[in-house]
């Protein structure tokens, strides 16, 4: 039984916010409802496009911030359930990691 959930809500702007909840329903209806003043209420009317449910709260605190870190790309891949783009989007883009590949 899930216990916690992480989630993600498309924004009027199409930019996306990255949460975490015990009540999943009435966070959602929250957000939608502008009732917490913050990121979301100024970019109503939201959408949720992504959520995935967690046995502990610890793991939906972890994963909410792994997501949080993600590029806007990433997480489309990750809601439209592209793995394979979603690991291209991981991997190391810097010069020495580069030069590394390179020598091996």
């Amino acid at each position: 039984m899930d216990r916690a959930w992480v989630y993600i809500l498309k924004c009027s702007d199409a930019s996306y916010y990255t949460g975490k909840t015990q009540k999943l329903e009435e966070r959602i209806a929250q957000h939608q409802n502008g009732t917490f003043k913050g990121y979301t209420s100024k970019r109503l009317p939201v959408e949720l496009v992504y959520v995935h449910g967690f046995s502990t709260y610890h793991d939906a605190i972890q994963a909410e911030r792994q997501i949080k870190g993600w590029s806007h790309a990433k997480k489309e891949a990750l809601f439209h359930g592209d793995f394979k783009l979603l690991h291209d989007l991981s991997a190391c883009r810097n010069v020495s990691h580069y030069k590394n590949k390179e020598n091996v």
